[in-house]
């Protein structure tokens, strides 16, 4: 059960939303954020969880149990993802680092950022390659120009796939960090699709529970947000 009127969490998300990219207005001529408190990555080990058990774990709370304990569990290492633990279901869980924001996002480079994550077999397919490319230009020490560069690309490249069918994923943590300005916000889904107009699913209107980010992403997906009431542990959520 959804536990506030759709109209409300719009307001809030689309307020979040272009709160952060109003931060980004004033930019040097380097492309980075002037006025962000992360203008560019901080220290690798930052990013990294030492404890690679502690690492698994928390990926594992992006999805319900009976998802994530079958799952392939993907952690961060130096030179990448790395393979932590091997599934049988088809499903990944990986927990993403701030560098998959949006590229004009004042914390992009917000070392705090743990954000749990499990795709469906398509979605790890699809979608995962976009997580895995980035973190490959991020830890060569690329700048976000560059990475943004490199991105689109590939894309023109046909180096990134669309979004297969079905494609979804599963952000359901309890303990996910998404950024200083929405903490571990709310449980959702989301939808993976090829690039469309919000519009199409009825996103960000007056009574949809559906939310989407109209700000672009050089990969060729549009993401579709449907928070939901509860947490991968079957808790309640608070109410918005």
């Amino acid at each position: 059960m959804y536990r506030a009127k759709t109209t409300t969490l719009a307001a809030f998300v689309v307020a979040a939303f272009l709160s952060a990219a109003l931060q980004t207005q004033a930019q040097d001529t380097s492309g980075q954020n002037a006025h962000s408190p992360y203008p560019s990555m901080a220290p690798l080990d930052q990013y990294l969880i030492a404890d690679r058990d502690a690492e698994i774990a928390l990926a594992r709370t992006a999805a319900p149990k009976s998802i994530s304990a079958d799952a392939t569990v993907l952690a961060l290492g130096r030179h990448g993802y790395e393979t932590a633990v091997k599934g049988k279901n088809g499903f990944v869980c990986i927990v993403e680092r701030a560098w998959m924001s949006p590229f004009d996002h004042p914390e992009f480079w917000n070392p705090k950022n743990r954000s749990p994550i499990c795709y469906n077999p398509a979605a790890a397919r699809s979608i995962l390659p976009y997580t895995l490319k980035r973190t490959e230009l991020v830890l060569a020490g690329l700048s976000k120009p560059r990475v943004l560069e490199r991105i689109k690309a590939a894309v023109a490249q046909k180096e990134l796939p669309a979004p297969e069918p079905g494609a979804m994923s599963y952000m359901m943590s309890k303990e996910q960090y998404l950024n200083d300005a929405v903490g571990h916000w709310f449980p959702h889904l989301m939808f993976h699709i090829p690039k469309t107009a919000g519009a199409t699913w009825g996103a960000n209107l007056d009574g949809s529970p559906v939310l989407t980010d109209s700000r672009e992403t050089p990969e060729p997906q549009t993401i579709f947000f449907v928070p939901i009431g509860t947490w991968s542990d079957g808790t309640s959520a608070p109410a918005m």
